[in-house]
């Protein structure tokens, strides 16, 4: 069974783990992770209330898309990652705000908020996630609904503020600050210089990660490349080369909108980077090639609609216009988002 969302994130291919969940934008761990295991208890086989039918029904939705969801939340890597995704879109969803339109009655709400925003959003989102999975047949509905919430608010928020604050681990310093000062000191530039002789620097880390990953993708094993690529942003996280190889993994993999954004991201941070150059002419062809299909294909389609129904062909090539103009040049007139 699959599940087809089209509104919202979804249906600018970007699956919306917190619309699934139902946990606002900026939640934290602790809040995710309560939220998980309350929609886990009420749709596991073992606790759900229900006849065969909707059990099942309740076990195809954890499995596929209440846990992803999390999985997806929880892990560092993919977490930073999706924040990175989840700011790109709201900054360009704000540049073509007079063109958004929602259809749900609670984003059309917050769309009218001024200086309001959060404390509309968030009265919004409580009345969307009570009881968000009851009854079940109205679960897609309910996530369709609130991923539209969720998209005006990212647009008003224009991307910024959103990821939830990492709180470091601190160590207690007692035992050092209560030697001699001197002492001390000496004993930090000891430890310091015994960490730099054992630990590669970070410029080697991240090198070590990129040249592996280029490895994967030669060998078309991109899931890997991903993977050694989000392990060198969690060191540097606006690295131009882990950025457009990341993309191009995800381009060869027919994610076009998360190839779209992380290859903008990294022409925004080095536009003089070869590796950056070569992947964006990669990405620039590919998306010509597809706008020159859909071309071709709309004139196809519309001849023969003229022949049979001039008046509907019109207004059907009308809103397939207006949907393209929205949602396929949110990264630049000359790409669409397929």
């Amino acid at each position: 069974m699959s599940f087809a969302i089209k509104q919202g994130l979804f249906k600018l291919k970007i699956t919306d783990h917190y619309a699934i969940l139902g946990v606002p934008i900026d939640a934290d761990a602790k809040q995710i992770r309560l939220k998980y295991l309350q929609i886990a208890q009420k749709l596991h086989p073992d606790t759900c209330k229900g006849n065969e039918l909707e059990k099942k029904l309740a076990s195809e939705i954890l499995s596929k898309l209440v846990n992803p969801a999390y999985e997806n939340l929880s892990r560092k890597s993919s977490y930073a990652e999706y924040q990175i995704v989840l700011a790109q879109i709201g900054q360009h969803l704000a540049e073509k705000r007079d063109r958004i339109t929602v259809g749900g009655e609670e984003a059309k709400e917050l769309l009218k908020a001024n200086d309001n925003v959060e404390l509309v959003y968030r009265k919004l989102l409580k009345t969307l996630t009570t009881d968000q999975y009851r009854p079940l047949e109205k679960a897609l509905l309910r996530i369709a609904l609130i991923s539209e919430l969720n998209l005006v608010y990212l647009m008003l928020k224009q991307g910024q503020g959103i990821g939830r604050e990492e709180k470091p681990i601190t160590k207690s310093t007692t035992t050092q600050s209560s030697k001699h000062p001197t002492q001390a000191t000496a004993t930090q530039a000891n430890n310091q210089a015994q960490t730099e002789r054992s630990n590669p620097t970070s410029e080697s880390r991240v090198a070590s990660y990129i040249r592996r990953a280029k490895e994967y993708i030669a060998k078309g094993s991109l899931s890997q490349a991903i993977s050694e690529l989000r392990e060198a942003m969690k060191i540097e996280p606006k690295n131009s080369t882990c950025h457009a190889l990341i993309g191009q993994a995800y381009l060869r993999q027919n994610q076009l909108t998360m190839a779209q954004i992380h290859i903008k991201k990294a022409y925004q941070e080095n536009p003089q980077d070869p590796v950056v150059l070569e992947i964006k002419q990669e990405l620039d062809k590919l998306s010509k090639s597809k706008t020159a299909i859909n071309k071709s294909k709309n004139t196809t389609d519309s001849s023969k609609s003229t022949q049979s129904s001039p008046r509907s062909d019109t207004s059907k090539s009308t809103t397939k216009s207006s949907t393209n103009g929205i949602f396929g040049s949110l990264f630049g007139s000359k790409k669409k988002v397929r």
